[in-house]
């Protein structure tokens, strides 16, 4: 597997779903800047997705997001107050402007299909695109995976990143992690901190985190301020402002705060902006977006002496142990179940938050294998293909249990029996082994029992 970087682990992207929008937004560019490449003009694309992308790929909004991305959007940079008056468009036009200029005609209910019969062979994340000249000959036809957490790849290729080079401490599991580190005298961060440098500068560095920070904040804001109802046919309300205004009235009338009431807050806040297709940052992925910003803002907020220092420390120790589930397993709920989100989520947080409040690197590594092994087996089961019941509450429940592993982890020594290789290791043997309809399909368990209206 190519060098991974935290800041593949965590974008800037827009919602609801990181392998279901953010990925397949990616994967349609990159095959409309080939089509530009092309001497000849095309007259006609099709597309076609299949698998999990298919079964849920309406509720995950990736009809809209392969749309958007042949017209040359990135899921980093694009305005989502654009994005549905653009997809209007098109539909009431039947009309595609491809990246690169050439507008075409496009009629979405024949030339965008999904295919509930069959299933790419790498991932169940698959699409195939198609382009045609006047005359109806095949100009480039290609198939794109979303592997989960916006990473994408072209058919066999290899998974690559930015990255070159191998940096100075390489790892790939938590027991070389651990050792690189023993040996050099450094913690966590630290280590992540230089292996981060071999490939940008330290203004760089300081940059993307930054930017991580500030768009996790606005994030929170929007959604602890921003009313209404959530897109689809369940019209799902809104509930992190009526939160919000609840725990100031409470801090006027009381002086007090609910520790777990906020953290509530700031995780519900995130993912209803997700489900709403805002603007989130990908930790590991957009439906498990809100439990690291809800562990920040508490220990930003409600941990007393928090600094800058300690934001530093929590991302990049989160942005190693992410790296581990990455190289040894996958973040994919249509692989893993949710347990590869919202399970690598709460775990990644938990071993921040230790790194942020002064543990050792063995506590680190302890409240990160507390924060997964007590997600073992979950599902990912989303009622009508939205990315919103469980998920929104799924986020609330990891940001709180994160902060509970953390604290375990910290009021022991390190020393623990199960590992967390060895967690990582269950896991995705767990995900191997639970059947397709509980991955991110809508074929099983809430999904199938929760009436959608």
């Amino acid at each position: 597997m190519a060098e991974i970087s935290i800041f593949d682990i965590f974008k800037v992207g827009v919602g609801p779903s990181s392998s279901h929008t953010v990925g397949p937004m990616k994967a349609a560019r990159e095959y409309a800047l080939a089509l530009a490449e092309l001497p000849q003009a095309v007259a006609r694309v099709e597309l076609r997705l299949y698998g999990s992308l298919a079964f849920t790929g309406r509720g995950h909004g990736t009809d809209a997001a392969v749309l958007l991305g042949l017209g040359g959007a990135h899921p980093a940079s694009v305005d989502p107050d654009t994005m549905e008056p653009t997809l209007r468009a098109i539909y009431e036009r039947r009309k595609l402007t491809l990246a690169g200029g050439g507008e075409i005609d496009f009629d979405p209910d024949t030339q965008l299909v999904f295919d509930y019969e069959e299933e790419l062979p790498r991932h169940t994340n698959g699409m195939r695109f198609a382009a045609f000249d006047a005359n109806d000959r095949l100009l480039l036809t290609e198939d794109w995976y979303s592997l989960g957490g916006g990473f994408v790849v072209r058919g066999d290729e290899e998974e690559t990143t930015a990255q070159q080079g191998e940096p100075p401490y390489p790892f790939s599991d938590a027991r070389t992690l651990l050792e690189l580190a023993h040996d050099n005298g450094l913690t966590i961060d630290e280590l992540v901190y230089r292996n981060e440098r071999h490939w940008r500068t330290a203004e760089d560095i300081r940059a993307r985190i930054d930017e991580l920070w500030a768009a996790m904040r606005a994030c929170v804001q929007r959604g602890l301020t921003t009313e209404g109802v959530l897109p689809g046919k369940m019209t799902v309300l809104r509930r992190a402002p009526k939160i919000h205004k609840a725990l100031k009235e409470q801090i006027k009338r009381r002086g007090s705060i609910d520790t777990m009431d906020w953290v509530n807050a700031y995780a519900i806040a995130v993912n209803e902006e997700n489900a709403a297709g805002g603007r989130v940052v990908t930790s590991p992925t957009n439906g498990a977006a809100g439990i690291l910003p809800a562990v920040m803002h508490y220990y930003s907020e409600l941990v007393p002496d928090a600094d800058q220092a300690g934001i530093d420390r929590l991302l990049l120790t989160a942005g190693a142990i992410g790296i581990l589930y990455k190289s040894k397993a996958s973040i994919s709920g249509a692989e893993m179940g949710c347990q590869g989100e919202v399970g690598v989520a709460c775990s990644m947080a938990a071993g921040g938050l230790v790194s942020a409040l002064g543990g050792s690197n063995a506590q680190i590594e302890n409240a990160a294998e507390i924060g997964m092994e007590h997600n073992l087996g979950l599902t990912c089961d989303p009622v009508g293909g939205l990315v919103q019941i469980p998920c929104i509450e799924r986020n609330a429940m990891g940001a709180v249990k994160a902060i509970n592993a953390a604290s375990l982890a910290l009021h022991g020594d390190g020393t623990h029996k199960v590992s967390l290789d060895q967690v990582i290791s269950t896991m995705r043997q767990t995900g191997i082994d639970m059947s397709t309809i509980y991955k991110e399909t809508s074929r099983g368990g809430l999904a199938v029992n929760v009436p959608e209206c």
